[in-house]
């Protein structure tokens, strides 16, 4: 068990008490990082039994302030709020981006309502299309986009640091490789930037494009294999909106492929995309400047502007 010692003085408020979100506040409890979890539903029972499930657990966690309800009051004074409310894909091929409009509607409730409480908090958003909605979560709070973010290819880039790791024979946390562009089927592996404890990943022996390819088409097909087999994919977001929360919390200056509003970044303004970003406790901090080789500056090119036409079809919805 972590000592109490360990936990920050922080709220964190989750919109959404749905698969997601209540296993992103469970992360958050077993993380010890957080002193108050606030999760909020509009079915405001199924928010209640979340946390009592939850606090029945608590004598084997930090201990942490854990409150539920509908009353969008809950998100005073946190410094996040999650998002992680609205229309989940469905199995069967569902893409994020067929959400599009029915999320929106349900944003366009959201939003408004954590602003009239909360104007400084940060907003992490979750909830697919990932980065239209992100998007729209910037435009409608009138939030600096530099506390309005979602969490992006943080997922997709471990998905395939999983797999890389599996292939080289090596653990996950020594490869560093990420997933850009689209949290979506638009997203690309940066392949000329991916090493292995610094050492480029052509130097080993198992190197393989073929094998690579094979690799990065799991990588975008893998929400759809899980939501197949089990209807819903939900701990692995939920260990990474953890993550990003202790990041932000503790000040780490982690990078992280977040979603973010972009300014003239390789070309591309006024789009929300996946590039590493600098994640501290005021927010996002800077976007690193990356080299891609030709292919994948068309692929960076290609994502954005997908993203691109979509957010233009939600800005008649905002």
């Amino acid at each position: 068990m972590k000592k109490s010692t360990c936990i920050i003085p922080a709220k964190v408020a989750i919109v959404g008490a749905g698969n997601v979100g209540s296993t992103a506040a469970y992360a958050m409890m077993l993380d010890g990082v957080v002193s108050d979890i606030a999760l909020i539903d509009i079915n405001k029972e199924k928010a209640e039994g979340e946390i009592l499930d939850l606090q029945h657990g608590m004598q084997f966690t930090s201990s942490a302030n854990l409150q539920a309800g509908d009353s969008y009051e809950l998100v005073a004074d946190a410094k996040i709020v999650v998002i992680a409310a609205g229309f989940a894909q469905k199995p069967g091929g569902e893409t994020r981006l067929d959400l599009l409009t029915k999320n929106i509607e349900v944003f366009k409730q959201i939003i408004p309502n954590i602003v009239k409480q909360n104007k400084e908090c940060i907003l992490l958003v979750v909830t697919n299309p990932l980065d239209v909605l992100t998007y729209v979560s910037q435009k409608l709070s009138g939030f600096p986009s530099c506390r309005v973010f979602g969490t992006g290819t943080v997922l997709d880039s471990a998905r395939l640091r999983y797999l890389l790791g599996q292939h080289f024979r090596v653990s996950p946390k020594d490869i560093m490789a990420h997933i850009l562009g689209e949290h979506g089927d638009s997203e690309f592996a940066w392949w000329s930037a991916a090493t292995i404890a610094g050492v480029p990943l052509s130097s080993f022996a198992q190197y393989d494009k073929t094998a690579l390819e094979k690799i990065y088409e799991q990588v975008r097909g893998a929400a759809y294999e899980v939501i197949n087999k089990k209807g819903a994919t939900f701990y692995a977001i939920g260990l990474v909106i953890a993550k990003i929360v202790r990041a932000i919390l503790t000040d780490q200056s982690r990078v992280l492929s977040v979603s973010s509003l972009l300014h003239d970044y390789h070309g591309v303004s006024d789009v929300c995309l996946s590039v590493p970003t600098v994640v501290r406790k005021s927010g996002l901090c800077e976007k690193l400047t990356l080299s891609f080789d030709e292919a994948e500056a068309k692929k960076f090119v290609a994502s954005a502007e997908k993203v691109a036409a979509a957010i233009e079809k939600a800005k008649p919805l905002i």
